[in-house]
């Protein structure tokens, strides 16, 4: 075990401190920031996380076995690529790496801070003084950048290809094959400079998602607005919460408890719900002690600052020996990004995506010395390798029996327009109210 001191600080009279904790970190590597962005409804154990720094480079975890020795001995900060492959459904993918990104990556930070309410704490594996680095943190600030010219984000696949891809998918639909299929796509743009944290912050500052996250690993740049929780365990309870169903929402209170309702009521939004709830129920049994899974929640709306999203949550408990990994690798990839049965709707997504995932839809989180973790669905999001200059930005939507084609596609493009409003600074995350966004 590795041995931190702790030493905290009262920010109640710094009402900017998130700002300045993520800007203190700028020059820093590697650098994970979680921000829970203050949702009462979405239960974080800290209000935001900053880790940064490592003893040296070949500590990083990348392999499923080296992360089952560390855990337990030190906090862990990375995460799952949807390639992963520790989990009960596996698929060796075929398809193209457009931007390389490891199955899995996990470092244990040299300097860790820990937000809850008015107290700031700081976990420090090294000699540094905490003191002089918070005085400098009330120093640091983020300059607002604006970009001289619009990045242009290109589609992997052209909307014939698309429409062809979802019509074949319907048709194991309709044979039986599937119950339901995540289907994604990419838009890229390739030799384009950006500045991943302040691209972080324009996403963060208008999607204000629970479970945000911002990644700096070497060359590699998660830039992520989730609103997901992947899965949490906290001593013997787990917990998942699989978001399906999505609408935006309305300045006009009245319109927006009537969207609000008209999501709680959709037929086929609920539908997709309860099945992928069904599969995380499913996933949970493989770990927990008999009789406890159960559904807390099913099909709850709840408001976000642009969309209001139908979540349910399923918790379940398991013994004190079951290992977190273990916990992790029945569940992965999460059933919202997939479809159902899992292992088949993998199979049929390999087939038809034509690249890999990556970072998107894999899952991003820390692990606890004791055992605890908390992963977010990597969805909602940016990445970006320096090195290469490739921008990358993945979207898509869930296809069923009743699937419209013409209108998934239409949503895709609504999403991706999102995202390239946050790359040119022009217009929110939401863009039309009353239509699904993100």
């Amino acid at each position: 075990m590795i041995n931190r001191t702790k030493t905290s600080f009262n920010v109640a009279h710094l009402p900017n401190i998130k700002e300045q904790m993520f800007a203190w970190s700028s020059n820093m590597q590697p650098v994970a920031w979680y921000d829970s962005n203050d949702y009462s409804h979405q239960t974080n154990n800290y209000d935001a996380i900053l880790a940064v720094g490592m003893q040296a480079t070949e500590d990083l975890v990348l392999s499923q076995t080296s992360l089952r020795n560390k855990l337990g001995t030190d906090w862990l900060f990375g995460f799952f690529s949807y390639e992963y492959n520790g989990g009960w459904e596996t698929v060796s993918a075929t398809n193209p790496a457009y931007l390389k990104v490891p199955e899995l990556c996990f470092f244990a930070p040299q300097k860790l801070w820990l937000l809850q309410k008015d107290t700031l704490t700081a976990l420090y594996a090294c000699d540094d003084n905490p003191a002089d680095d918070f005085a400098m943190m009330q120093l640091s600030t983020l300059q607002k950048l604006e970009y001289t010219k619009s990045i242009n984000l290109r589609p992997r696949i052209s909307k014939e290809a698309y429409i062809k891809y979802g019509l074949n998918l319907k048709q194991h639909i309709l044979r039986g094959d599937i119950y339901e299929v995540n289907y994604c796509m990419e838009w890229f743009a390739e030799q384009v400079s950006v500045s991943p944290k302040h691209l972080f912050t324009s996403l963060n500052s208008i999607a204000k998602t629970p479970f945000a996250a911002y990644l700096s690993m070497d060359n590699l740049h998660l830039m992520c607005a989730s609103p997901e929780r992947f899965l949490a365990r906290n001593g013997s309870r787990i917990v998942s919460q699989p978001i399906k169903g999505t609408t935006a929402r309305h300045e006009d209170a009245v319109l927006d408890v009537a969207a609000a309702q008209q999501l709680k009521n959709d037929t086929k939004e609920r539908a997709e719900n309860i099945m992928i709830t069904d599969l995380v129920r499913n996933d949970l049994s493989r770990i927990a002690q008999k009789g406890t899974v159960r559904v807390a929640e099913q099909c709850t709306v709840y408001p976000f600052a642009q969309v209001h999203q139908m979540i349910s949550t399923v918790v379940a408990d398991c013994a004190s020996n079951v290992s977190s990994l273990d916990i992790i690798n029945a569940c992965f990839p999460m059933g919202s990004m997939t479809g159902a049965p899992k292992q088949r709707a993998m199979e049929l997504i390999d087939n038809y995506e034509v690249g890999q995932r990556g970072l998107y839809s894999g899952a991003v989180g820390y692990f606890v010395p004791n055992g605890d973790f908390d992963f977010n669905v990597v969805i909602r999001s940016l990445v970006y390798d320096s090195q290469t200059k490739y921008l990358s930005a993945h979207v898509g939507s869930a296809l069923t029996a009743a699937a419209d084609l013409e209108k998934e596609y239409a949503e895709c493009q609504l999403k991706v327009e999102a995202i390239k409003g946050v790359l040119s600074n022009k217009q929110p995350l939401s863009t039309h109210h009353g239509t699904k966004i993100l």
